[in-house]
């Protein structure tokens, strides 16, 4: 028989080719297109022919080849089709089995209320490192070298020769926001602070804050209790009212704590403001001219006024959680509270 006889042959068994089982799919594989099968010795017969037997047979063996490998494709796919076990309805009358699902965390929802509120005030959110350099860590912020933030008991300082440390406020973001950005300037920095405290119900020597810097020429500081006002009504409802109280901070002069009236109590006093009917929830003030000239800003053209808030004492006076520490041990019947964005109390 000449090759191109058997050529034929083969064409039309692959035509003819089918399958019942899975079996038999695999035997018309090695049949065919095995190390030992028909058409794989044609190519060995091929190698053997004359250069003008290889130009007038070479295309009719390569769709002989492909068309087998469809055939074969083909019957694979609709014997394994047959063979699928049928899916089960069960019964349709059967309760819905709930399974738990995940959530937020209550730090992380409280964030993103907060950033919320300033968001629709204009105000963009900016990033930066947690490991910091001194300059914008302390030396930008009008931290003189002898001042207690630096010592040991209050950073945690990395081993470097930088002279780095983790962050202790971020402060140091708006810094760097202002040495690449041109007034006027709005933004908010959320993270994660560090500072070497002992732990306690009220303390942490990891927690998370949110900053935030305005700019611009003419800033006054009635602007500012405007500013907190707002957001403490927006956060916590129209009734609660804010003080100001004198206050130091290295970076803003003048400077204040902020207390709001306390949401448990309504002001009568309880354990969690003291009896004073007020809760601390922030520190802010104008920007110290000689920060804004640190960071390449003319104090002389432009004003600005800064504010920070523990986003874990926020979130306290929300959830009226009173130990700071559950937020930390990851306690699933504790995180469960808050997988629905609320909290049960």
């Amino acid at each position: 028989m000449s090759l191109a006889d058997r050529i034929a042959e083969l064409e039309a068994e692959v035509a003819q080719a089918a399958a019942a089982t899975e079996d038999e799919v695999e035997r018309f594989r090695v049949a065919m297109l095995g190390r030992k099968g028909a058409v794989t010795a044609l190519f060995d017969a091929f190698k053997e022919m004359s250069a003008e037997d290889k130009k007038a047979l070479g295309r009719r063996m390569n769709e002989l080849k492909q068309a087998a490998q469809a055939r074969w494709e083909e019957m694979k796919a609709r014997t394994t089709r047959q063979g699928a076990a049928p899916v089960q309805q069960g019964d349709p009358t059967r309760p819905v089995a709930t399974e738990q699902t995940g959530g937020l965390h209550p730090i992380t929802l409280v964030r993103q209320r907060i950033v919320r509120v300033f968001e629709r005030l204009g105000y963009t959110v900016s990033q930066g490192p947690e490991v910091e350099d001194d300059h914008h860590n302390f030396g930008a912020l009008n931290f003189p070298p002898e001042h207690p933030a630096r010592d040991m008991q209050d950073t945690f300082f990395v081993e470097s020769p930088e002279g780095l440390a983790l962050r202790t406020h971020t402060s140091s973001v708006q810094v760097r926001v202002m040495e690449h950005q041109e007034p006027p300037i709005r933004t908010i920095s959320p993270g994660r602070v560090y500072r070497n405290e002992a732990i306690s119900a009220r303390a942490h020597c990891m927690f998370h804050q949110v900053e935030g810097l305005y700019v611009d020429k003419g800033v006054s500081f009635a602007e500012l209790k405007g500013t907190l006002d707002h957001f403490a009504k927006s956060l916590f409802g129209p009734e609660v009212a804010i003080r100001l109280r004198p206050s130091y901070f290295p970076f803003t002069e003048p400077s204040a704590e902020v207390d709001m009236s306390c949401t448990i109590c309504g002001g009568d006093g309880c354990a969690v403001c003291k009896q004073s009917g007020w809760v601390e929830i922030m520190g802010c003030g104008m920007v110290d001219p000689a920060v804004l000239a640190n960071c390449g800003i003319d104090p002389e053209v432009y004003s600005g006024f800064a504010f920070g808030m523990g986003v874990e004492r926020i979130a306290q006076l929300i959830y009226r959680v009173p130990d700071l520490r559950q937020y930390w041990e990851n306690d699933v019947r504790f995180l469960a509270q808050f997988s629905d964005g609320s909290f049960r109390n």
